[in-house]
């Protein structure tokens, strides 16, 4: 058993970012509910320290979550963050108060008593010699008093406790959130309680959880077959690969093109799998199905539901050709659960849903096989390098399972899908052919993600003598490292210029071209 790390989850956005920066100093972790963990969890013999994790709610309200007595009880070093340092505060005898200066953004912090936690850890020292970290806030309450015990850690001109210790138990907490990337030594910090102060050797590592995800696939399917929906994306490409070195021929994939592929993208698909997975694949085209279905249909939820039922149905009916196939597997990974707000402690504010969370039915007559579920997008990457895909299958950018119907705004129809097409195959061929002066790589391996959205609207243009009134496409491309928070690519001017013309003059049917530069939050990555 792997020494393991407990996140108590109080319903943040970001609380599966904690475990991803746990993972990455090669520690394991799980995420449980905040406030219902039960003694025997705490009682485990590989558990090495806990973590409590932000949430929307204040600490002193009537219906806040509690951290339960147990958690202190422990005899583990806990770490709060946000919310869980208020907790904590409010809990063993300090105050917690509703602040009139909130904090939501960049600060600068100042480091306090040289405790473990933070010692030597810093962003720049101020001139009378401060230790000062840059950090990302999102509280509007604070605490005002110290538990008994606790020396201050970390303070900031509007928020005076801003991190707080006591280091005889080993209770470390802050009101920033090391977890996101906009607070430069998270990692640092993170690394610095799970390794030194909780004692993990690291003993994590995708090769482990390879050998642990077989045998657990192996125990779930037993002598059943399995269905797998295949995108070409790289989580269902990265699943298929799992599941198939666990139960080879048990495992069917099926591979539905639904009209809102990528150009060319099912032959590609059908030539790579075939060739590199060794893994059968049928195809299915069901272009008209989903058209038909989401004919008249605006409302991203509506589209998305729509095309999850349709995706199900098409399982079902291939399913029904196989005796004996009693599995559906999807490439979930842990985003697509938490902006659905259907994690495991369903406490998180819901953003979205994905087609393969929130759209499956309980009719549905197949059992779920999710092996990706606990991983982010940069777990899966290392995984399918681990288990021998190739790289342009890997690290090829992330493609919705409803693909251009979610990048479609407003109605899908054919028309529309057929000129996003070609417009977004323009922007990805010159992103790759176009290097980056100063890192030598292509925009398509520097940035995450990037496409094109078609905007219902149309817009007047001149083209030679006449007058045009064509659509709109919107381009977005993001930089990003665990596709929880992104900020936009500062893309070269020339690129943009080039992939507008090109764009304009090429497909026939669009005359303007935009570029998105929003950063997420507060926009989404994809635009519905």
């Amino acid at each position: 058993m792997h020494q393991t790390i407990l996140i108590l989850d109080f319903g943040s956005q970001v609380t599966q970012l904690i475990a991803r920066r746990v993972r990455e100093a090669g520690v394991y972790c799980e995420i449980v509910p905040g406030d219902t963990i039960d003694a025997a969890a705490l009682a485990r013999p590989q558990l090495k320290g806990l973590i409590l994790s932000g949430s929307h709610a204040s600490a002193y309200g009537d219906d806040a979550p509690s951290v339960p007595p147990a958690v202190f009880e422990a005899g583990v070093p806990v770490l709060g963050i946000c919310y869980g340092m208020q907790a904590m505060a409010q809990q063993l005898g300090g105050e917690v108060i509703w602040s009139d200066q909130r904090e939501f953004g960049y600060a600068e912090v100042r480091a306090h008593g040289h405790t473990q936690l933070l010692k030597d850890i810093q962003d720049f020292a101020t001139p009378e010699g401060y230790g000062m970290l840059k950090v990302w806030m999102s509280h509007g309450d604070k605490v005002a008093k110290l538990p008994p015990g606790f020396k201050l850690m970390a303070s900031t001109e509007s928020c005076p406790i801003a991190g707080m210790a006591d280091e005889v138990r080993r209770f470390y907490a802050v009101q920033f959130h090391p977890e996101v990337t906009h607070t430069q030594q998270g990692p640092a910090m993170l690394t610095r309680f799970v390794r030194d102060i909780c004692g993990c050797t690291g003993d994590w590592s995708m090769p482990n959880y390879i050998d642990e995800a077989v045998d657990r696939i192996r125990e779930q399917v037993g002598d059943e077959e399995v269905l797998l929906g295949l995108s070409g994306g790289v989580d269902s490409s990265v699943a298929a690969a799992l599941i198939h070195r666990a139960i080879g021929d048990q495992l069917t994939c099926v591979f539905v093109d639904h009209g809102l592929l990528r150009l060319n993208e099912a032959e590609q698909v059908m030539q790579t799998f075939v060739k590199n997975l060794g893994v059968r694949v049928i195809h299915i085209d069901a272009t008209e199905q989903f058209m038909s279905q989401l004919a008249g249909v605006s409302d991203p939820e509506a589209k998305r539901k729509i095309i999850g039922k349709e995706f199900v149905e098409v399982f079902q009916s291939e399913a029904a050709k196989l005796k004996n196939a009693r599995w559906l597997a999807q490439g979930t990974i842990y985003p697509d659960v938490i902006e659905s707000a259907a994690s495991k402690t369903g406490k998180a504010v819901a953003i979205k849903s994905h087609h393969n969370v929130g759209g499956l039915p309980d009719t549905l007559n197949m059992k779920l096989l999710e092996p990706l579920r606990e991983l982010f997008k940069d777990e899966v990457r290392k995984l399918g390098v681990a288990l021998g895909l190739p790289p342009e299958m890997v690290y090829r950018h992330p493609f919705p399972g409803p693909g251009l119907g979610v990048r479609i705004l407003g109605e899908v129809k054919k028309e529309y899908a057929d000129l996003l097409r070609r417009a977004d195959a323009i922007f990805i061929e010159e992103l790759r052919k176009t290097l980056d002066p100063v890192t030598g790589k292509n925009w398509y391996d520097q940035t995450s993600q990037a496409f094109a959205v078609f905007l219902p609207v149309k817009s007047v243009g001149v083209m030679g003598d006449g007058r045009t009134y064509d659509y709109v496409v919107a381009l977005r491309a993001v930089e990003t490292t665990d596709f929880m928070t992104a900020d936009w690519a500062e893309l070269p001017y020339n690129l943009l210029k080039r992939v507008s013309s090109r764009i304009i003059n090429e497909v026939r049917g669009i005359n303007r071209v935009t570029y998105d530069v929003s950063s997420k939050p507060p926009a989404t990555i994809e635009w519905e």
